[in-house]
């Protein structure tokens, strides 16, 4: 019998650095503006991302610097767990959180990391840079709701 995989037997706080980064699945959807409701709190999805999104590869072209560029992106921490409501429903951090299974189309389950690109979660070719549309237009980007 094979050992259960690491997501399945570890809490967040006790993934080593490398276990917690692998989590992430590539669909760079963390990369999109969302909008969040004062009044309920719910948060939105708009089809508008980060400027340094690389939309081919669905990374971050300034990873290391993102905060110093970006002040307002949020760097994911074990600790914010409780808090991960606002990510992708599709998110490996936030079904971890839940208490939820991967997808199939997740790296670590299908060993292929373009797996979630062919299932279309990733945001591969599609979106519009932030610096492309007005803020105040960002409303009228709104694709779903978290």
């Amino acid at each position: 019998m094979s050992a259960q995989p690491f997501w399945q037997t570890k809490t967040l706080k006790q993934m080593t650095k490398q276990e917690w980064e692998s989590l992430c699945d590539g669909c760079a959807r963390c990369c999109l503006h969302k909008l969040e409701d004062e009044d309920t709190e719910e948060v939105y999805y708009t089809d508008i991302h980060c400027r340094y999104l690389d939309k081919q590869d669905c990374s971050c072209t300034v990873y290391q610097t993102r905060n110093q560029l970006v002040p307002e992106c949020v760097w994911l921490t074990p600790e914010q767990a409780e808090s991960f409501h606002w990510l992708p429903d599709t998110c490996a951090y936030r079904l971890i959180a839940e208490g939820k299974p991967l997808y199939d189309w997740h790296p670590l389950i299908s060993g292929d990391p373009e797996t979630v690109h062919k299932a279309e979660i990733s945001l591969r070719g599609k979106g519009i840079a932030d610096d492309q549309v007005p803020e105040e237009e960002w409303q009228s980007h709104i694709i779903w709701k978290a």
